[in-house]
């Protein structure tokens, strides 16, 4: 089952000394279509990933075909970097359990309601989405901290 994450930096260090080892997994699939337009972008955080690890940049709607029509992505290591993108794939058909959430920058209009997670009304209403169809939420940054 692929590991989903919502972390508005997307590929960091982060990602891939702490997440990439936690999950194992093979495919890194950033889902961002601001990001999927940005070929520069695309090419130095490519520079960052390990040999043997591939990964993909998608447009939001470009992730579920991108599944159906890639064999080995069921260990994937999923990122959005919003509760509103991956809320959407969710009501789209892209199936997941569990969410982790860790987001380290406090936009405008956002406060914490954790040392690390800035919150707003919107993503309130996003995570009790989530919450309603039954998806664990994960709050942690890396994986060595405690899940809460």
């Amino acid at each position: 089952m692929a590991f989903v994450r919502i972390d508005n930096r997307l590929v960091h260090g982060q990602i891939i000394e702490t997440w990439l080892p936690f999950t194992r997994a093979r495919v890194i699939v950033v889902v961002n279509d601001a990001l999927a337009a940005d070929f520069l972008r695309q090419e130095i955080m490519s520079l960052a990933i390990p040999a043997g690890v591939r990964i993909e940049f998608l447009p939001v709607a470009g992730l579920l075909p991108f599944l159906t029509r890639t064999p080995g992505c069921d260990d994937a290591l999923i990122l959005f970097s919003n509760c509103h993108d991956a809320r959407n794939r969710l009501r789209r058909g892209f199936g997941f359990t569990a969410l982790n959430w860790a987001i380290s920058i406090t936009p405008r209009g956002k406060s914490r309601f954790a040392p690390m997670w800035p919150w707003s009304r919107e993503d309130e209403c996003c995570l009790d989405f989530f919450r309603d169809r039954g998806v664990r939420l994960d709050y942690r940054c890396v994986p060595s901290d405690p899940p809460s």
